[in-house]
Formats: C-alpha cells, sequence, structure tokens
C-alpha cells in the first residue's frame, strides 16, 4: 500500500472486477445519531453482500477503529456490491457504501466524492441515492422523512412514497455532497432524510429512514435485528426524557428538601 497522506488509498479485494447491471450507488456515511450508517450496515449484512473495496484516507481522523473481534484498523469507508438475485426477486444491483468517517476538511470531502464516483461509474451506475440526518435537537415519537433530488421527476414521486420534499436548507457533509458531485458528472441523486435529536445513537430513526429506501427499491429484508436496536433507542430516549424531567423537579423545589439522586450511568 503507497502513502496516502496526500492521496486517498483504494484497495480492492480481488483483481477481478464483479460483473454488476447498472448498480444503484446507495451511501450511509456516519452523521447525526449514525441513522445512515446504522441502516446501510443492516442492510449489507442482511443481503450477504460482497466486499468490493475499501477506500483509505490521510483525511480521516488520526485514529484506529477497534472492531468486535478485538482487532484493530485504520479509519475507512467500505464498498460492498449485491446482485439483483440477492434476495431473490430484487430488480436492482447495488453498491453499498459505509465508512468509520468522514473527510475533516472540504478538499478532501470533495475528492472523495469524485473518487467513489469513479468506482461507480466502472459499473455504469447512473443513480446515486443517500441516507441521513435531519437534526430537530428534539425528541421526535414519529420522525418523518424529507427528501431532495437533483432531477424533478424523482422529487415529483416522493409523495406517493410519504416523503416530504425538501423546499430549503442545506445538507452538509458527504451525504449530500456527493449527490451533487454526481449530478455535475451525470448520475442522478437522491438524499433521503428522518428525523433525529442528534442527541444518540438513533437505530429508530435508522429503522424508519431503511423502511422508506426499501419502499423506493421494492425490496423486503428481515428486519428483527434493527427493530431490536430501535426499541434500544426508545429506552434510553425515555430514561433521558425521565432524567431530564426530575432534573426539573429538583429545580423547582425549595431550598433544604432531600433530592432524589439521578443515576447518570457512570461506573465510580
Amino acid at each position: 500500500m503507497s502513502s496516502f497522506l496526500q492521496k486517498n488509498e483504494v484497495v480492492f479485494s480481488s483483481a477481478n472486477m464483479p460483473q454488476l447491471n447498472s448498480p444503484i450507488l446507495i451511501c450511509g456515511f456516519p452523521g447525526s445519531g449514525y441513522v445512515g450508517k446504522i441502516a446501510i450496515d443492516h442492510l449489507i449484512q442482511e443481503l450477504n453482500a460482497n466486499h468490493l473495496a475499501d477506500i483509505y484516507s490521510g483525511s480521516f481522523p488520526p485514529q484506529i477503529m477497534i472492531r468486535g473481534d478485538g482487532i484493530a484498523e485504520l479509519m475507512k469507508n467500505t464498498i460492498f456490491y449485491s446482485k439483483a438475485s440477492t434476495p431473490p426477486g430484487s430488480d436492482h444491483d447495488m453498491l453499498l457504501l459505509t465508512g468509520d468517517s468522514q473527510p475533516e476538511n472540504p478538499n478532501s470531502a470533495y475528492f472523495l466524492s469524485d473518487q467513489i464516483i469513479d468506482i461507480a461509474t466502472k459499473f455504469s451506475t447512473k443513480k446515486i441515492i443517500t441516507l441521513a440526518a435531519y437534526v430537530t435537537g428534539t425528541f421526535v415519537d414519529k420522525p418523518r422523512i424529507f427528501g431532495t433530488a437533483t432531477d424533478s421527476n424523482i422529487v415529483n414521486a416522493f409523495k406517493e412514497k410519504n416523503i416530504l420534499t425538501m423546499d430549503s436548507g442545506t445538507i452538509a457533509g458527504m451525504n449530500g455532497l456527493i449527490i451533487g458531485v454526481g449530478k455535475l458528472r451525470g448520475l442522478q441523486g437522491t438524499c433521503l432524510l428522518v428525523e433525529t435529536s442528534g442527541y444518540v445513537v438513533d437505530a429508530k430513526a435508522s429503522k424508519i429512514i431503511l423502511e422508506s429506501l426499501l419502499s423506493i427499491l421494492g425490496l423486503t429484508v428481515n428486519m428483527n435485528n434493527l427493530e431490536k436496536k430501535a426499541r434500544d433507542t426508545e429506552a434510553l430516549i425515555q430514561t433521558i426524557q425521565q432524567q431530564a424531567a426530575e432534573k426539573v423537579l429538583e429545580n423547582q423545589q425549595p431550598p433544604g428538601v432531600l433530592r432524589k439522586p439521578v443515576n447518570t450511568g457512570y461506573i465510580s
């Protein structure tokens, strides 16, 4: 592996490229609530997607990731692929991108976007879909899905999929940037965003945005593992809300009243 301090390093799993039929590139870069990453990681697992390539970059934070098996690795973005025959009945070949991090500076983000599109266009990819967070700053009981796209026909189809069209604002980071870069290179791009507080790792929002994606693709996958994570998120949010309510009550009590300790979860 050559130095990637000045450039990104792409490491393919095999010299023999798979034969894919104009796959859709679907990205879930890590961001607020990790909503896109969790959704894509679940999809990769349930489709038994095949590893295509790892992308290493000196623009990622200077740290290593420790995996569940105890192995340490440099931070990276990873692309998997799934052919239309898996699952049976699928109409789409897919490139699925997940990652440990986004670049730390704008120039590197543009460069990485272009490099990922270079890889995708090797397989005649024409469409990009990204999954992102619509940060509310407050907990939402039933998160909604918002969307934007680089093609008016895609935007016009949002309503039938219960997607609310964004009509202002910006989308920061790779989940937005890559569809903009893709447009310059002739690819259609869609960004779906799900409401999340921005305070917790939000598997509940991930489940909702993945369901929206599956509806668009006409796919069905087993959601049991993600549903369990979503219930864990709901339990965490309830705990946070309860502790916040107790704190408000404490502050309203007169001086000298014994106050109930709040369980912070720390071990001392």
